[in-house]
Order: C-alpha cells, then structure tokens, then sequence
C-alpha cells in the first residue's frame, strides 16, 4: 500500500474561561465530548505552559504594549463570535505574554544621511538584536539573526550596507560597494525594495532583478545597481553563468543577505549550500570576500544550521529586542456530524477554516487563512465567500503560487490597502510580504514544523496590536494528538533544521555547473566537501566534465543550469484556455500527473476549470472553464526496491534498518466524486512510471510472529497499511518534515526482504534527513503511532488515526486493531532488544 509523498512562561487559559462559563461546563458539549472533554480540561489544568520561540527573556513583564488596546480586536470577543453554538470546537486557549522593547544607541559609524532618513521615518532607536547585527556585519563577521517574525531583522543588515552604499557613491570610479539580497519569493524582494527606494538615499540604487524582470532594464542593473535584489534562483540560472556580464558588481561585491535562512532546509537546503559556494568562488575569481548576513524567523541552532548553508563559520544573534503584543493562541477541532450513513464524521477542515475566515472578515477582522495545499487555498476562499457577500469593505481573495505576476501584485496591494479583509495563502512564504495591520491568522491543519507554525501565526499583530492565532486540526493522527496534547506545541522549543550539503544527487549537478562558470581545481575540493573527488571522477566518466592537468572542465555545448532545478520541481506545466491560447496559471511538474492530468477538475482564483489534455513533452495542460459537479482524486500504486542498507538494528526476530531504496510510482486512474463524497466512477489513465532513488527507514516482521500477536496472514496487509500511514502521520512530530514530504509502501511480502514490510521514505531524490531521523528515533515515534490509534475514539479507523488524505488506494484495505497488534509486537521486541543490550553492557 503506497502513500506517495530561552522561553517566556504562560499560563494556559481554559476554553471554559474564554466563553465566559463556568470550568465544568462540560455539560454543554454533546454526547460524543463530554469524557474526551472533562479529561482534557483537567489535563490541561495540570499545567500547559508554553515556550514562545520569538527570542523574549523570562525576566521580561508580560504587559500590554502603549497604545495597543486602541483599535485592536479583544480576541477572546472575537472566539466568543466564532465559537457561536458549539463550545466544543475551542479545545485549547494559550496566551503568548507580551515583550518589552530592549533598546540600543545607533553605531558611531552609520553614515549621517541614512541616520537622518530612519529618524524622519519615525525610527528613533533601534533594538538591542539590530545593533548586535548591524556591528559584526560592519566589522566583516558573518552572522545570522534569528529572532521573532516582525522583530525588524532587516534593519540589522542594512545599517551596514547602506551606509557603506552611500559611502562607496562618492568614490571616484562612481561603482563603490555592492550588496547582493537573496530571498526565496520575488515578493520579499519588492517589499525590501520598496523598504529601501522610501529612504531616498543619495548614491543608492536598489533593483530587483527575477523573471519578471524587463530584458531591457537587466543591463543597467548589472551595470548601475549597487543593491541588488533577487532569488536563489537567478542566482543559479542567470548570475553565476554568466558572471562576466556582472563583473563590475561582483568585484565590489562587499554584503550578500540570506533572507528567510530558514527555508533552506532537506534538499533545497542542500541546492542553496551548493550555489553559495558556487557564489563565494565566482566572488574570489573577482577578488571579493563579501560578509554574508543570514536572516531567519526562530529556528533551533541558527548558527549551525547558517554554517552548514555557508560552509564557514557563522556567529549567531538570537536575543530579540523587539516588542511584541500579547497573543492569543487557540487550538480547534472542527466538530463531529452525521453522514447520510449514520455514521459520525469530522467537518472538513478546508470547511470549517473558511467558515472561520468569513466569521473573521464579518467582524472586519483583517484574516489571513493559510491552507497546505493550492486546492486547499482555493476552497477556503470559495466558502468564505460564499458566507460573505463580496463588498468593497469585505474583499475575500486566494493567493498562491501558479498565479501570474500581474495577479500577485495586485492582491498584494489590495492586502495592504485594507481591500481586503480576508485571504487565504498556501504558506508564509509565498505571501512573503510585509503586511502591517493583521489582526488574526488562521492555520488549516499543522504546516509541518512548529517553526512553519509560529512564522504563520506571527503575521498576525504585526502593527502592535492584540493578535488572534488559531489553529484547526486536519481530521489526521498528528493534528488530532496535537490539539489534545497542547504541550506538544507550547512545552517544546522549534525543532532542527536538516540539511545535508553533501547529498550527492545535488552536488554531482552542482559540480557540473561550477565547472561550467570556472574550471574546477584542486583547491575547490575542500570548497565542496569530502565526496567532491569521487563525484568529479563519475562526471568525467560519463563524459559531463573533461578532466586536464589543471582541473575539470564542462565537456559539453550547453548549460547545466538549464538542466538544473534548485527546487526539484523541474519545468512547471502550464494551464491553457483551450479556447484562447491564454496562459490561467502552472503547476510543479512533480504535482502534474496528480493535479492536472486529462479529466482532472482544478480550482483557480475560486473558477473551476477542466482538464481536456495533458502534454507532458510540451509541459502544458489544457483547459476549459466550468463546473461539471464533481471533484476527481488521482490513484496511484506504488512498489519499492531496496538497494543499500546503511545500518540497521536487530530486535530479536524483526530488524529495523536504515539505507538507499528505490520507490516507483504511477497514477493509474482518477476518481469522480460528488459533493457529498460518493463516488460515481473510476476513470483510467495512461501516465509514464516515476521512479525516485532516496533514502528510507523500514522494518521487518516474520508471519508467524504477527500470527502469535493476532494478526493473521489474511490481516497483514490492512494491519501494515494502517500502521504505515499512521507512522507517516507523526513522523512529523519528531523530524523536520511535512508529511507531504514523506511517502511509504507496505506490503505483506517484499521479494527483497522475504518478509512483511513496512518502509517510509523522504519524497526528494538522494533523501533530505527525514527518514534518517525518525530511523534515530524510532521507538518515541513508533510509540506515539500507537498511542495515537489507540486513543482515537473511532471503532474501525478514520482520517484522525489511521486514514490518509494522500493514500493512492482509497484507503483500502486499513484495520485499526491489526495496526495497534502489530506495533505493540514491534515495541515489545525493541524494548526486549534495549534490555538485553543494557544487561550484556
């Protein structure tokens, strides 16, 4: 079966305290909460306090900020509203205290006019963080600042390097000093652009430069710019190539800022490491040593993590001086209802977060909504819209990634114009503006990290005032256990950042490519790390790099950046108006045969439109606007090889390993599905096989064992499919992964082990860490699998335990009491193999 791929205290606050009732009002909740309720509000009494990751000391007053009552909605009001007649819904209430400003005297060394320009704008002091920055960066020291979302870590760098920009334009050469911003959204780069033009500094000039910019303005840039803002991206294609173009920039090269570090994590991590040391060498070959600053929201070992991107030592700044208003966080349920069956079920998340955005937006509450999926964003605007009549005081919009240029911008300055009181986004990221004035977000099921999550709730409040964060479980085991288990969010610190520089289905390309701008040399292997002889030897034998006396040179006539993509998305296919050639909007190539494949029903900007075609050699799908009634769900099946174990562990007869396996995929058919979930047909398709060569962790169990546990061969494979997504569903919780980055395969006989199998793997070719982490971890999270099963209230298994929202077999076969037989075998044996290593030790 596939399932394809220093902290400030606070005191929990009751649900019961917020509606204003008493603590034992479990008697309003129906039937089916009463216990689960009473159970959990005396948990929660025992003490769910929170750590805060934005940086504040515990020594800091929880006061209000000046002047933030004034205009700012009362959260607790605002969830009175929204709670409406179902009390049920508010599991959990969390405040987020508030922090006092910690201040700081302006450098001696920050050039008069940008002082003068900070001060009319209204800046008087800067915080404590923003000096620490603004001083190693000016005396040359690479650093990384990671406070708290909104903290104004771009003031830190930019001290330095406007001063030193507007100090260089008087040279007489008329160039001087040059900065480099990278950032992962072109939408960060125009608010750092926008940022940096309203200071009206003499001798600046500041430029984006990305896709969306004109051929004809790409020569001043690189002749005239002396900041130049752009992506990681543009990086890769277009600077680095052709370096010589830019050579009077990058000889003066003296700044480049890593915005958004944190980001850059698994196997785009691994890509942004490798260009960066493509950058530093390109740099050299110009004579330029540039101080890197990196920014990021809070993350577990900045400094760490910033040194493996860099690969150079990096000092880190985390103590946030900044102020922030107090938070209100709540955790929320959406609620249980009768199917037409009978049967109980959980209102859809996507549903009930729209329902939530329009109660926002009737209260004039500015509400941003961030959903995990494109279609997911598209549907909790549809149904807030359809809760609200669209006005010019209540606009309600989507915003995400495949929209064009011309459409992001426009939303963008709607949002900031208060045009709009209410969007839905797919992440953070690809809103990545700076928007003052939101008053509450919205969190349509977990995003992945618990730093994903307070970047999120953190673009709420961003103009001082009091914020609402909530958080809406996705009916799956991991957002069930979370909104049950508040400590689990609030009692722990942000989880580690993977990345693996090393990875050699991302350097091997990256060699290639640095080869192609300068020809590698000896002195370049320490550069790139330990594997770089040995990947160089594979290129030269398959003819990609010609090795000379004096190093390894590109062998061929065209460029490897064009075959190179940092994000692993590879081209993106188009979606065409069948009936005007017009261009609706792209998908990642890697989401196309799912998405966009021939009978596919998609959502753009709230239309429907319907695939007729897909081309996959043209990368573009075809398509005609209307509703037809139905939605469609891509099958798929899936098997796995393994090719490599790199370690394992023996648990008496089951064996735990770890290595390099091979997963191979295919959509089969789509399902048409009507509105209330009934299938009305299984449709065929004739798509290629995927194949992806990655890392995985995987366990063995013999037949007869599982027989002694209950579990008959008959049961194997709706036992081990149940425990698979189940363990896909909390790997989370202890790797930094998505669970949309993770897949698995089980199956009750793989040729390659004998036995029945269960493996999960990281969805990135060569593995981004996730596997190996949950492999280092396994007990704790095979452990928690289990009590997750276990304690869901269902008979016979659902989307809160052992159901998954991605399964390319409908969820067929599942058995909830096999999976919790299976995994209580698994963990007696591996709790008997640490005993019996603790006694022989």
């Amino acid at each position: 079966m596939d399932c394809s791929a220093r902290s400030t205290r606070a005191p929990a606050i009751t649900p019961a305290a917020v509606m204003g009732v008493a603590q034992g009002a479990g008697d309003m909740h129906g039937d089916t909460h009463r216990d689960t309720h009473r159970d959990m509000h005396r948990d929660m009494h025992r003490g769910s306090t929170g750590d805060i990751p934005s940086g504040g000391s515990g020594d800091e007053a929880t006061v209000l900020l000046p002047g933030t009552s004034v205009g700012a909605p009362d959260p607790h009001a605002l969830l009175r509203t929204l709670v409406g007649e179902h009390p049920e819904r508010l599991v959990h209430v969390h405040e987020v205290p508030a922090r006092t400003a910690v201040h700081a005297d302006w450098p001696a060394w920050v050039d008069p006019t940008l002082l003068g320009a900070l001060l009319g704008s209204g800046i008087e002091r800067p915080w404590a963080h923003q000096v620490e920055v603004a001083e190693a960066a000016h005396a040359g020291r690479h650093v990384v600042v990671s406070t708290g979302t909104a903290s104004g870590k771009s003031l830190g760098y930019l001290l330095p390097i406007l001063s030193d920009l507007v100090a260089g334009a008087a040279a007489p050469n008329g160039r001087g000093a040059t900065a480099l911003y990278l950032s992962p959204t072109k939408a960060l780069a125009a608010d750092q652009l926008s940022r940096v033009a309203g200071l009206a500094l003499p001798g600046v000039r500041p430029a984006t430069y990305d896709g969306d910019t004109p051929t004809d303005e790409r020569r001043w840039i690189r002749d005239h710019a002396n900041l130049v803002l752009t992506n990681p991206d543009l990086l890769h294609h277009s600077l680095l190539p052709r370096h010589d173009r830019w050579s009077s920039f990058l000889r003066a090269l003296r700044y480049v800022v890593i915005d958004e570090c944190h980001v850059y994590k698994g196997v785009f991590g691994a890509h942004i490491a490798a260009v960066l040391r493509r950058l530093r060498r390109v740099a050299a070959r110009y004579k330029a040593t540039p101080t890197f600053v990196l920014a990021s929201a809070t993350v577990a070992e900045p400094e760490a993590h910033a040194s493996r991107l860099l690969g150079m030592p990096v000092s880190a700044v985390t103590r946030d001086g900044s102020p922030r208003a107090p938070m209100t966080f709540a955790l929320w349920e959406p609620p249980l209802v009768r199917g037409e069956d009978g049967e109980p079920r959980r209102v859809s998340t996507i549903t009930e977060t729209g329902e939530l955005l329009a109660g926002c937006v009737r209260e004039q509450v500015q509400t941003v909504a961030f959903a995990r999926s494109r279609a997911g964003v598209e549907v909790v605007a549809s149904v807030a819209r359809e809760r609200v009549p669209v006005t010019a005081e209540a606009g309600i919009a989507a915003y995400r990634g495949g929209y064009l240029p011309e459409e992001r911008r426009e939303l963008e300055r709607a949002l900031r114009s208060k045009e709009l009181l209410g969007l839905a986004a797919t992440n953070a990221l690809e809103l990545g503006v700076d928007v003052s004035g939101l008053d509450a977000v919205l969190l349509a099921g977990w995003p992945g990290t618990l730093s994903s999550l307070w970047q999120q709730a953190g673009r709420a409040g961003r103009s001082g005032g009091r914020s609402l964060a909530v958080f809406v479980a996705a009916d799956d085991p991991l957002d069930t256990y979370l909104v049950h288990h508040p400590e689990a969010i609030f009692g722990r610190g942000v989880e580690a950042t993977v990345v693996d520089p090393g990875n050699p289905h991302v350097l091997a390309p990256h060699l290639a490519a640095a080869a192609a701008e300068l020809p590698l040399t000896e002195a370049d292997l320490e550069l790139f790390g330990a594997q770089t002889r040995t990947l160089l030897e594979v290129l030269v034998a398959r003819g990609i790099l010609r090795r000379r006396p004096h190093g390894w040179f590109w062998a061929r006539e065209d460029r490897p950046a064009d075959h190179l993509s940092l994000r692993g998305a590879g081209e993106p296919v188009r979606i065409i108006e069948t009936r005007t050639g017009r261009v609706v909007g792209t998908v990642d190539e890697s989401s196309a045969h799912a998405q966009v494949h021939t009978g596919a029903v998609h959502l753009h900007q709230g239309q429907t439109w319907v695939i007729t075609a897909l081309d996959l050699d043209d990368h573009a799908a075809f398509a005609v606007r209307g509703d037809p009634g139905w939605t469609t769900q891509a099958q798929s099946v899936s098997d796995f090889d393994i090719g490599r174990e790199l370690e394992h562990e023996q648990w008496g007869p089951l064996r735990c390993s770890f290595g390099q396996v091979t997963v191979r995929g295919q959509v089969v058919s789509f399902l048409r599905r009507l509105p209330g979930g009934e299938v009305i047909g299984e449709h065929p398709l004739d798509l290629p096989e995927r194949t992806l060569a990655t890392r995985a962790v995987w366990w063995t169990m013999p037949v007869e064992e599982l027989a002694a546990a209950g579990v008959d061969e008959a049961g194997i494979p709706g036992a081990a499919h149940a425990a698979e997504h189940a363990a896909i569903g909390m790997l989370p919780l202890f790797a930094t992964a998505d669970r949309w980055d993770i897949g698995g395969v089980s199956t009750a006989l793989h040729p390659d082990t004998g036995l029945p199998t269960i493996l999960i793997y990281d969805g990135h070719p060569g593995g981004a860490g996730f596997a190996e982490r949950g492999f280092r971890r396994v007990r704790d999270w095979l452990g928690a699998t289990r009590a997750a099963i276990a304690a869901c209230e269902c008979v016979a298994g659902c989307p809160s335990c052992i159901q998954s929202p991605k399964c390319g077999n409908g969820n067929e076969p599942l058995d909830k009491a096999g999976a919790i037989a299976l995994l209580d075998l698994t963990l007696r044996h591996a709790g008997e193999a640490d005993d019996s290593q603790r006694s022989s030790s």
